[in-house]
């Protein structure tokens, strides 16, 4: 918003300039939570804010005059700034003039010189009177007092000063009156009215009775700034009719009351040929015209004068760059910052007028920001697209202003905008499902696998911990077989596994970040158990105590190949470990019978001797682990005449043969594979399943 107030400047400092709370539309008690200030363009304060009553009240003492000068509009210029959300304001206050100086002639005493031959109508140049004040309190006329010779004539200049001349009304006699004596009186227009006297003497001289005269009296001059010093500005057309030395006319400033003596440091002028010339460089941006006069007096007795008044006005040329003055940057922003928040606030400056005055800011297309004009000069930087500080997590923004003029001028301000993380990205793990193998019977504590997962937030936005989620797919919670360490996702056992009551577990684990609100991913972790030697074989038939042997009663005359008896046995381990061999313990000797390595079977080897007493057989029953575990059971065999066969004779039954011992090792194998693809196929229905 732009506010405008006025205030005269002989206002007394606490004086209430305009309310601020009102004119913005704002409540007062939130002035102080938004952290109302000024900045002041110029650099001086003349102001101040009331937060408790939202009101701007004067500071100090306004001084227009030295404010600005002899500018017709003397405006101060604010910047008010708030923030939550950040507003610029722009206040102007004119600072109005009040009649406080009354009219002031350069020279009390003023000395003139007139021929007496002077024609009526002859005219004498005064100086005008000076008044600080502007506008109506400025200089208004000028009274001569009253005078049988001269009157007063007041011309107007081309800038609008007025310009005092006594008029000669009648012949004038020497002889008579040599010396005339007057007061002439600058008034201004103030209420009430304020004046300023100078005494003028008038001395009747005799002879040269020419002026010279300025063809033409006023005259203009357009000239470029930065010209090189001695430039020809202008030669004055000044003639006097007179000959001789009555007609030698020689040059010379006469001061301005605009710039006393200001314009003789830039200017100057041949006092024999009426040239003048740049003495010193001009700038437009200082001042953009002079006023400069110039006497032509001749070397008559007495010598007689003229009056050339010259206006330069200077072409402004592109010599100022642009100037970028960063008022306000809110960084770090953050990263989900809607399109439309403003991002800085930026002011332009150019000295220069006209089109080489006009700015244009740029910032490259590719930014995700824009540049949008809040009044004249000032411009604020909002988004323009989203922000991601994954992406970029921060940027340099050069703004680059150019000017109209021609050739053109630029200048670029660059600063940094860092975007501040918000917690947008959950974490990720590198797979959404692993595998891992343990051993069974692994002392808790052993580590099974760790898992991994990232975050490209930062801060505690990526800060992860993780843990285990109960499923519900196995009876007891998860968490008593497993725990996970919350930092680095090692996953180790809390129990000892036993491959024979779970043989796989699905661990579902989640990961967290600390961000607010909190995001979170999960994965599977298969964790397979392998199984460890840790059954011995367990023999089924016969079952007798432990201690105890088994009786079994064969006829004498049985065979070779005769079968015995089958020794039966389990083992509650799987694959290797679960493949049995039988075997006969070594006596010292050798025994009529033999046992299938595979099958279990007791077959008679050798015809019986009729003094053979009773046998005592040891089978041992071994597995296939490492180390491998046995067991064992005692068959004590006897020899009966014409006993009942239990078993079928020999000639019944199919003695063992090789075939049929790997056709065994092949059944055991293809059972193993059906039971591990089986698994397999378990665990993947499972999974998709989740």
């Amino acid at each position: 918003a732009q506010l405008r107030y006025s205030v005269p400047e002989d206002r007394e400092p606490g004086s209430s300039v305009g309310d601020l709370a009102k004119d913005l539309g704002l409540e007062v008690r939130s002035l102080a939570a938004r952290n109302l200030r000024l900045v002041s363009e110029g650099g001086q304060w003349h102001f101040q804010v009331n937060l408790a009553a939202g009101v701007l009240l004067l500071d100090s003492r306004l001084d227009r005059e030295a404010l600005c000068g002899q500018s017709p509009t003397c405006s101060l210029h604010l910047q008010l700034v708030m923030e939550n959300p950040l507003q610029l304001h722009r206040i102007e206050v004119d600072v109005l003039d009040v009649n406080d100086n009354a009219p002031q002639f350069p020279k009390l005493e003023v000395v003139l010189e007139i021929t007496e031959v002077a024609n009526p109508g002859t005219r004498l140049p005064l100086e005008v009177a000076e008044d600080p004040d502007m506008g109506s309190n400025s200089i208004s006329t000028y009274e001569l007092s009253p005078s049988e010779h001269f009157a007063l004539s007041i011309n107007v200049r081309g800038d609008g000063v007025k310009m005092p001349e006594i008029v000669l009304e009648k012949a004038l006699d020497r002889e008579k009156v040599a010396v005339h004596h007057l007061t002439l009186t600058a008034l201004d227009g103030g209420n009430p009215v304020k004046s300023g006297t100078a005494k003028v003497t008038i001395h009747v001289l005799d002879a040269n009775d020419n002026p010279p005269v300025c063809n033409p009296p006023i005259s203009k001059v357009h000239l470029e700034e930065n010209v090189p010093v001695g430039t020809l500005v202008t030669k004055l057309n000044v003639t006097d009719l007179d000959e001789g030395p009555n007609g030698d006319v020689e040059y010379s400033f006469k001061t301005s009351n605009n710039a006393p003596g200001k314009f003789t440091n830039l200017f100057s002028l041949d006092p024999r040929t009426g040239e003048i010339r740049t003495k010193g460089p001009l700038d437009y941006e200082e001042s953009s015209a002079y006023e400069i006069a110039v006497r032509a007096r001749d070397k008559g007795s007495p010598a007689m004068e003229g009056h050339c008044h010259l206006r330069v006005e200077l072409i402004d040329i592109n010599d100022n760059s642009p100037e970028i003055v960063l008022t306000s940057l809110s960084s770090p922003v953050q990263e989900d910052a809607t399109p439309g928040t403003v991002i800085a606030l930026i002011g332009v400056k150019d000295s220069d007028s006209g089109d080489n005055g006009q700015v244009h800011l740029q910032i490259a297309k590719e930014l995700p920001f824009k540049l949008v004009s809040s009044f004249k000069e000032h411009f604020s930087l909002v988004t323009d697209g989203p922000l991601d500080r994954e992406k970029a997590s921060g940027y340099n923004i050069t703004v680059r202003a150019v000017d109209s003029g021609s050739p053109q001028r630029a200048m670029q301000k660059t600063f940094y905008l860092q975007i501040a993380d918000v917690n947008d990205n959950a974490p990720n793990f590198s797979s959404p499902f692993d595998t891992a193998h343990v051993q069974e019977n692994s002392l808790p504590g052993t580590s099974v696998f760790s898992v991994s997962a990232s975050d490209p937030d930062e801060g505690s936005n990526a800060k992860l911990s993780y843990s285990i989620l109960h499923n519900g797919m196995q009876d007891i919670p998860i968490s008593t077989y497993f725990r996970i360490d919350q930092d680095n996702g090692t996953i180790y056992t809390v129990r000892a596994l036993d491959y024979e009551q779970d043989k796989v577990f699905q661990v579902p684990v989640e990961v967290k970040d600390a961000g607010s609100p909190a995001l979170s991913s999960t994965a599977v972790v298969h964790v397979f158990v392998l199984d460890e030697n840790d059954n011995a074989p367990t023999i089924v038939y016969p079952s007798v105590p432990k201690g105890s042997a088994f009786h079994q009663t064969i006829p004498a005359l049985a065979e070779p190949g005769y079968l015995v008896t089958k020794i039966v046995a389990v083992d509650a381990d799987s694959g290797h470990n679960a493949w049995l061999s039988y075997q006969l313990q070594e006596t010292a000797e050798a025994l009529p019978f033999q046992v299938e390595r595979r099958s279990g079977e007791i077959r008679v080897a050798q015809a019986f001797r009729e003094s053979e007493d009773p046998h005592r057989l040891v089978v041992e029953v071994r597995d296939n682990g490492t180390p491998s575990l046995s067991a064992s059971v005692v068959i004590v065999i006897s020899l009966e005449e014409n006993s009942v066969q239990d078993f079928a004779k020999s000639l019944d039954l199919p003695k063992s043969s090789p075939k049929d011992t790997n056709l065994t090792l092949y059944l055991i194998i293809s059972l193993v594979s059906i039971s591990l693809v089986s698994c397999v196929m378990f665990a993947v229905v499972a999974v998709r399943c989740l």
